[in-house]
């Protein structure tokens, strides 16, 4: 049988504890675990009350691979869910992930956990923007830097204030906290910007999904500020070879990169960064520096 264990007065079955998840490191599920509890109070701010999809991996990131927006079959009944539009009119239930508890009900389960630009009152109404920059060998994370560096300043030109974090994988992700705005909008805006971004840097920058124009260039991603579309929300691990962060970064960090090793960040290196930075992604949850869209 699976351990019990009780978090916030909810009685858990965490399993497979010893389970090596990542062999490059040797790190465990149990470990894993420890992340997200020690991690919870930065990490639940961003996931609080946006419905959340599962790239789930539970046999490590050389295993099956497979993405769920749906209730996981045998969610506890004190698992809250919200009813999400869908295509054609229907509709679903997806989880929402707003305690420790759930937390480390939904970590037992091994999975990146991806969230809309939206919350679960106004699907479709954004409070955020999001370009991912998504280096085309040989380009690396130090080009994304570059492209960042210039999305900061145009997006500063609107009056937008943008922060940045790894995606945990290859790229980088800019992010805007904005004052409630159609996710349509959003999108054609940040099409915008990105058209902006290959037109000043072509050398560079490409905005559209063509793997011929990608090889030595940045994708500068828009398309998931589209309502339909989620991203990885920060401080959440990632399928990769090592038990690699979704993490916030400074400026700082992203002008001064000269190689791709200088902004990977692993789950050990987190608690170090919150004590010295504190949540660097705070204002995308406060909404103290949210501005309307141009």
């Amino acid at each position: 049988m699976s351990p019990m264990t009780e978090v916030e007065g909810r009685r858990l079955a965490l399993s497979n504890l010893d389970k090596v998840l990542y062999p490059s490191t040797g790190t465990t599920k149990g470990e894993v675990l420890h992340y997200y509890a020690t991690t919870a109070g930065s990490l639940l701010a961003h996931l609080y009350n946006r419905p959340v999809s599962f790239l789930r991996y539970p046999n490590g990131p050389d295993g099956q691979h497979f993405f769920t927006k749906n209730v996981p079959p045998g969610a506890p009944s004190w698992v809250r869910t919200a009813e999400v539009p869908r295509s054609g009119g229907k509709t679903a239930r997806q989880v929402l992930v707003q305690d420790v508890a759930t937390l480390m009900w939904a970590a037992n389960l091994v999975a990146e956990f991806h969230a809309p630009q939206w919350q679960a009152e106004t699907p479709g109404v954004a409070d955020r923007l999001v370009l991912d920059l998504d280096p085309g060998a040989p380009a690396t994370a130090v080009e994304c830097c570059t492209v960042a560096m210039w999305l900061r300043e145009r997006l500063a030109a609107d009056g937008l204030h943008a922060y940045a974090k790894t995606s945990g994988s290859k790229g980088l992700h800019v992010l805007v906290p904005l004052e409630p705005t159609p996710s349509e909008d959003v999108s054609a805006y940040a099409k915008r910007i990105a058209v902006e971004a290959e037109a000043d840097l072509p050398a560079l920058v490409v905005h559209t999904m063509a793997r011929a124009k990608r090889p030595g260039k940045v994708f500068v991603d828009y398309s998931q500020n589209s309502a339909a579309k989620t991203t990885a929300t920060p401080y959440t691990l990632r399928a990769r070879p090592l038990p690699t962060v979704s993490t916030p970064v400074t400026w700082d960090e992203v002008r001064d990169c000269g190689a791709a090793e200088e902004l990977e960040f692993l789950m050990d290196d987190i608690a170090p960064r919150l004590e010295r930075y504190g949540d660097l992604l705070g204002p995308l949850i406060n909404l103290n520096r949210a501005r309307p869209l141009p």
